[in-house]
């Protein structure tokens, strides 16, 4: 009969498979669950990341780093190097010359230059992070609509192979002259119906397919529900310089802040020490010289004064950045609590009363009891009740994914997971193996 068909489908769709109907009405809210051991995650993470560490935009990314390292040691090199000269002047006596010169870093440019690399390179850094955050986001949420469509796609073959079995009882009992022929054709259209719900399905079913394949480049990729361990605890409490997606910004200020000590470097007076020796004819002459520029005609003032202003630019990009994640951290804290509510508040209406409802109804509808515009009224109220429970779940993990990856927390959180089903430090490795860590 239908019944089993619709519970089968919930229980068996939207619940672990080793939870028990007793366990599961009387557990703990989700929240309450997060960071727990979950082998799902062993089964399907690592061989998620692994496909999507061959995506090339992530290649490039690992290239950008090693870029910015390169940098790094290119800037923490000497500034000046010396300078050869060699003379002969041909008159009565003949002269010979060496000269050896060398301008010293007085504005210390190198080191100024090497901890502005390695400000680039840890700004580089922290973008990268929050981009791999925010495409593993894209990633997750393309396969937990993908599972989302495939169990709306079973559900909807349940149903319309349950609305074909319901409408050969009812042609039998038409036959014998339990029913009408226009409670019939309501049988007949509600099977139509089934069919076209069927056919939308589908169709999302194949969309959601496609997106899986445009970023992973194949169909089917491992992946189980998550739901349970989704939580508020994930995310930061307050949000900080600290955070990812503020690390940049905040680095970015410390940056404009040094491009006033370049300015100044940059425009130092480096003094220029040289040695010359000349022979001449049979005398022998040393002479040591000192150059320094003398900045009458141009200070540089009006540099410093340029990279100063960088500064209040820089700061008030930070503070816009952070109030941009300060409101989406307080809708995430906002929604996901209520929406956990609502969730665990179906899912255990759905435990205790949709089984018996439907197969209460199934029996009535055969035993004359009620109507078949009550019965197929039944029926659409329970399908409505388990798509409820697939909206839900798609409004929980975008609401997390969503926040996860705007803030560059994802990539840490599956991290911390894969160590937390014991996952070789290997298999960690996958993450970041070629950005230095």
């Amino acid at each position: 009969m239908k019944h089993t068909i619709i519970t089968g489908l919930m229980l068996g769709l939207l619940m672990p498979a080793s939870m028990s109907v007793a366990v599961a009405a009387a557990e703990p809210p989700i929240a309450a669950k997060a960071h727990s051991a979950n082998p799902t995650f062993a089964r399907w993470l690592p061989q998620m990341l692994q496909q999507f560490e061959q995506q090339p935009e992530i290649k490039a990314q690992q290239a950008q780093y090693q870029q910015a390292k390169l940098m790094v040691q290119a800037a923490d090199q000497a500034v000046y190097n010396p300078e050869l000269g060699l003379g002969y002047q041909n008159a009565d006596q003949d002269t010979y010359s060496l000269d050896i010169s060398q301008t010293l870093d007085w504005g210390d440019k190198r080191g100024i230059a090497t901890r502005r690399a390695q400000l680039q390179a840890q700004i580089q850094l922290a973008e990268i992070a929050v981009s791999r955050s925010q495409s593993l986001a894209q990633a997750l949420l393309a396969l937990v609509e993908q599972s989302q469509s495939r169990k709306q796609l079973a559900f909807q073959q349940g149903q319309l192979d349950a609305a074909k079995q319901q409408l050969d009882i009812a042609q039998q009992q038409v036959q014998v002259g339990d029913l009408s022929l226009a409670e019939l054709q309501m049988m007949q259209l509600d099977l139509a119906s089934k069919a076209a719900d069927f056919a939308l399905a589908e169709q999302a079913s194949i969309s959601a397919d496609s997106q899986v394949v445009m970023i992973f480049g194949r169909q089917d990729i491992a992946f189980d529900d998550f739901i349970e361990q989704l939580s508020l605890s994930d995310s930061a409490a307050q949000v900080t310089a600290q955070l990812p997606a503020l690390k940049s910004a905040y680095q970015q200020v410390m940056l404009s802040r040094l491009a006033v000590e370049q300015a100044k470097a940059d425009t130092a007076a480096d003094p220029t020490l040289s040695l010359s020796a000349e022979r001449e004819g049979d005398e022998n002459k040393i002479g040591i010289g000192v150059s320094i520029p003398l900045q009458f005609r141009n200070t540089y003032k009006q540099d410093v004064a340029v990279a100063s202003q960088g500064i209040a630019v820089a700061e008030h990009t930070y503070l816009i950045d952070e109030r941009r994640i300060a409101q989406g951290h307080a809708l995430f804290s906002l929604s996901l609590p209520r929406l956990q509510r609502r969730y665990s508040d179906w899912r255990e209406l759905v435990l205790t009363s949709i089984e018996g409802a439907d197969q209460a109804m199934d029996q009535q509808w055969q035993s004359g009891d009620i109507s078949t515009s009550d019965y197929l009224t039944g029926q659409r109220q329970l399908a409505s009740s388990y798509l409820a429970g697939l909206s839900l779940e798609s409004a929980l993990y975008r609401s997390w994914l969503d926040w996860m990856g705007q803030s560059g927390q994802l990539e840490t959180f599956l991290k911390s997971q894969l160590s937390t089903v014991g996952t070789p430090s290997a298999a960690d490795a996958v993450l970041m193996n070629n950005l230095g860590e």
